[in-house]
């Protein structure tokens, strides 16, 4: 048995689909634009650096969602994938995923359910682990459920995903992790095949001083 999972902002897509998806709803008019930018820019930038407080920046970030009717939320997205998403997909991409076609696969990211399960799709990869939303009668309340899917939370949500099919990461003859972020390397250390992608400086010397494939998926 062969295992494949994906970070999905700055690895498999151009960009970050939460950030974009901010800028998506400043352009519609839902929020503030100077405001929500600033704040947003701000945490981007503690996400990249790797002081995240993903507590705080989840507060953030599902604060526009929470007590809206879905079927608005779900028009937003449609449009949100045709305006900022599919431009977005790296023309790589979509190789590096069929590479992988024989292979159970999954995205393992920090972005939330919402935004990222119709780019799951989009990439034709089946298994999404993704930062749960919690609701009430449908209705998103703004605040995460269970463990948000970043850092060392990736390890515990892909642990638990493998747990609920009698599987455990070592039952993998072959495991891969492909990702840009040092926000990662907890994951990365568990597979047999690590591989930094576009990385970041800081992922990047990691890679190199431990022998790591170091790859691209930009033009």
């Amino acid at each position: 048995m062969k295992l494949a999972l994906f970070d999905l902002d700055n690895t498999l897509l151009d960009g970050d689909s939460d950030h974009a998806w901010a800028q998506f709803l400043i352009e519609e008019g839902v929020l503030d634009g100077p405001e929500y930018t600033t704040r947003n820019e701000w945490f981007y930038e503690r996400y990249k650096d790797g002081t995240l407080d993903i507590a705080q920046f989840l507060e953030f970030q599902l604060a526009p969602i929470a007590n809206r009717p879905r079927a608005q939320l779900d028009a937003w997205h449609r449009e949100f994938m045709q305006r900022k998403i599919r431009g977005m997909i790296l023309p790589a991409a979509p190789a590096l995923i069929a590479k992988h076609a024989k292979d159970t696969t999954a995205i393992v990211t920090a972005t939330n359910r919402f935004i990222t399960a119709p780019i799951a799709a989009e990439l034709g990869i089946p298994n999404l682990l993704a930062t749960d939303i919690e609701e009430v009668d449908g209705v998103f309340t703004g605040k995460p459920r269970g463990t948000p899917t970043f850092r060392e939370g990736k390890i515990k949500r892909v642990d638990e995903w493998l747990a609920a099919q009698g599987r455990r990461l070592s039952d993998y003859a072959e495991s891969w992790f492909y990702s840009d972020s040092l926000n990662d390397l907890p994951l990365l250390e568990r597979v047999t095949n690590p591989v930094a992608v576009d990385p970041d400086p800081t992922l990047r010397a990691h890679a190199v001083k431990r022998g790591w494939p170091v790859m691209s998926l930009r033009p």
